[in-house]
């Protein structure tokens, strides 16, 4: 143990998002991100999902600080939720630190320390040596971590593509990629995400061009939906609509919080004379005005969403264009179909991903991942952030690239990677998984369980009134319905449903209160048979005793 360097991911691998990665040497443990995901359709009621954190709660005071390398929800969203359960350093770059110095202001955590790292400086944290190496990516600030351990340099690329002419003009730094791949690098855990795109990522100022075609045959507003942290798309954005004497007005609460962090810290340079209030637009000519708004994924309480429902300020309707700048996230898909059906029943222009260039992916493709494999050269190769298929694929790309199969671990999380000067294997795992989030509490997996059966089948409450001292039945069943059936409509099966529950709760009449719980159970069990047999559903059952 203490001459192996221990890789374990405790989420984003074999899933996109939740993306959080313990390195430990010894005493010392370095944790990689702290992200999470937002529910699927089969979560009702859960707010977010972040990684299960049970082995750092654990091993808390080992932990010598989270390195964040940008400032993404998957990257970032779940550091409340862990400076609640254990505290520690956080280091990243100054735009995600301001993320991330919002993110605990919104929980009331006022006494965590988040340090600043420019891309180019070296933290100490034990016995790691972790350099800040900038990237490009779809946010301002990301960074790739060289970590130098007891045995070995580790490199993490966090989320990247290889742009040669970004917005900010200021591309990666391939060199000191290149620099650590001439001195040998121990082992290289790269983003997977883009692996089944073959080529190279579209450089950002491609779709600069289809921006300039849009301005120029709007007759009308122009509103443009996207990521509210691509700061260099909003920056983008804002220049076109100027050049073509628009002004621009930043719609969605945090949407305007990422251009307030971008503006203060240089990000972004738009003219104050040229931001205006969505009140403000009333005043202005339409063909003068450009709308940047949350929403391009259609969630319902977006800024774009409720203009097309004409629940905004700013309602979207007939010679409007909108560009939704942005290619919907897997199970988005039906939400952004329809935003955009509700924006060409209101009579806008839309142009979207399949239509234009008016979107590019933030993640390298295969050919920048061959790159990256074959810059760095690793002994040992590590692919994360990917599904399955993503690490599979990333996987045999290093074999093509000379790293050995055998020398490749496509992980799970909670896996225990052990790396030493000799040889590494994968053998063991620690607790890891899913916590789902509501509201401030955890949830467990019953409780989920019991909402969908809910949300599915509904619910059916059957009330037994007892006498306190005897026992008995003293009054008929009521039953009630919700999301289950109509009662109005359905008084005979009520009725028969009410006869069988007190056929079959008169059996266990007794003075005995320790009876009541088997009661239930029979009711529970008749009860859902009948209607299964009735209707062919399952609701969820509930009976209740009450004693008078």
């Amino acid at each position: 143990m203490r001459h192996k360097l221990r890789i374990i991911p405790l989420g984003g691998v074999g899933e996109i998002g939740k993306n959080m990665t313990v390195i430990e040497y010894g005493d010392d443990i370095l944790v990689i991100d702290c992200g999470l995901i937002f529910p699927d359709e089969m979560m009702p009621g859960i707010d977010v999902v972040i990684p299960d954190m049970t082995y750092l709660e654990q091993n808390k005071e080992r932990i010598r600080g989270i390195c964040i390398t940008h400032g993404h929800e998957d990257h970032i969203g779940a550091i409340p939720y862990a400076m609640e359960r254990f505290r520690c350093p956080i280091y990243g770059t100054r735009f995600t630190n301001a993320l991330i110095h919002h993110k605990l202001d919104e929980h009331h955590l006022t006494d965590v320390e988040v340090i600043d790292v420019d891309p180019g400086q070296a933290v100490q944290l034990g016995c790691f040596k972790v350099e800040f190496i900038k990237t490009g990516h779809s946010i301002a600030g990301a960074v790739a971590f060289a970590i130098q351990t007891p045995i070995g340099t580790l490199i993490h690329t966090g989320d990247f593509k290889i742009d040669l002419t970004p917005i900010d003009g200021e591309p990666i730094d391939i060199n000191r990629f290149a620099y650590y791949g001439t001195r040998g690098v121990l082992a290289l855990m790269s983003d997977s995400t883009n692996v089944e795109r073959t080529g190279f990522t579209q450089s950002e100022k491609e779709i600069g061009k289809t921006f300039e075609q849009c301005f120029d045959k709007a007759k009308g507003r122009v509103i443009v939906a996207s990521f509210a942290s691509n700061v260099y798309r909003l920056q983008q954005v804002a220049d076109v609509a100027i050049a073509h004497g628009r002004v621009v007005c930043f719609q969605g609460r945090s949407m305007e919080q990422v251009v307030r962090f971008a503006q203060e810290l240089g990000y972004m340079r738009v003219p104050a004379d040229k931001i205006v209030r969505v009140e403000q637009l009333k005043n202005i000519p339409d063909n003068m005005v450009c709308v940047m708004t949350t929403g391009s994924q259609g969630e319902p309480m977006s800024g774009l969403f409720r203009m097309a429902n004409a629940t905004h300020k700013l309602n979207i309707g007939p010679g409007d264009t909108v560009i939704i700048s942005a290619s919907a996230i897997p199970g988005n898909e039906r939400g952004v179909s329809r935003v955009i059906n509700a924006l060409y029943e209101k009579g806008a222009d839309v142009v979207y991903d399949r239509m234009a260039d008016v979107h590019v992916s933030g993640h390298a493709c295969a050919g920048e991942l061959r790159l990256m494999l074959e810059i760095i050269k690793p002994k040992y190769f590590i692919p994360v952030h990917g599904e399955a298929r993503h690490l599979k694929m990333h996987a045999a790309l290093a074999k093509e690239q000379g790293v050995l199969p055998e020398r490749t671990f496509i992980a799970h999380n909670g896996a225990v990677i052990e790396l030493s000067a000799r040889k590494g294997v994968m053998n063991e795992a620690v607790q890891a998984g899913s916590v789902m989030v509501d509201g401030l509490k955890d949830v467990e997996d019953v409780v989920l369980r019991d909402r969908k059966s809910l949300s599915e089948d509904g619910l059916v409450v059957a009330v037994i009134v007892l006498d306190a001292e005897t026992g008995r039945l003293l009054a008929p069943i009521e039953l009630f319905s919700r999301g289950f059936i109509y009662m109005r409509d359905n008084e005979p099966l009520i009725e028969r449903a009410g006869e069988l529950v007190y056929e079959t709760a008169k059996r266990f009449e007794s003075t005995d209160k320790n009876e009541y719980q088997a009661v239930k159970n029979a009711v529970r069990s008749k009860l859902k048979s009948f209607l299964y047999d009735e209707t062919g559903r399952t609701p969820m059952i509930l009976p209740i005793t009450m004693e008078v």
